[in-house]
């Protein structure tokens, strides 16, 4: 089993190092800072939750998620916002056990939906998240999984 859990403090230096990664991963330049990350997850009043695979050698990836809501329908939803593995950690089935660790917390949180953005020119990604349940809504760029 993969060990999933809230990111805590003295994780933030290697998630931001992991968010600064997959901006790169995309060709943006990240300007996210030490500060900034702690307090949208961690301050008085959190943006962001942020959930961690640990590793015995640190974090292997990470999962941003951030509520969002269909007013009109009185639904709740979370949009996965973040998800990232580390090269050496693809494969063993962390990317999956972080999306389940996220409708979790979905759930927990009284959502029906989790939404997710990809890359339109990612087809293995995409290939993921359709395999996790997710229905495509926009060709190749938007996905999103009822909860039940």
């Amino acid at each position: 089993m993969i060990p999933i859990r809230p990111a805590l403090r003295s994780d933030l230096p290697m998630v931001l190092d992991l968010a600064h990664a997959l901006a790169a991963y995309h060709g943006d330049a990240a300007t996210l800072s030490l500060a900034a990350l702690e307090r949208d997850c961690l301050g008085p009043a959190p943006w962001v939750t942020v959930l961690v695979a640990e590793g015995t050698t640190g974090l292997h990836g990470y999962a941003a998620l951030c509520p969002q809501m269909q007013l009109q329908f009185g639904a709740r939803g979370m949009d996965l916002h973040h998800l990232f593995v580390c090269d050496t950690a693809r494969g063993r089935g962390i990317g999956r056990a972080l999306v389940q660790a996220s409708l979790d917390h979905a759930r927990a949180q009284g959502c029906g939906y989790v939404a997710v953005g990809t890359d339109a020119r990612n087809a293995r990604v995409q290939g993921f998240y359709r395999g996790a349940g997710f229905d495509e809504l926009a060709p190749g760029s938007r996905f999103a999984r009822r909860l039940a």
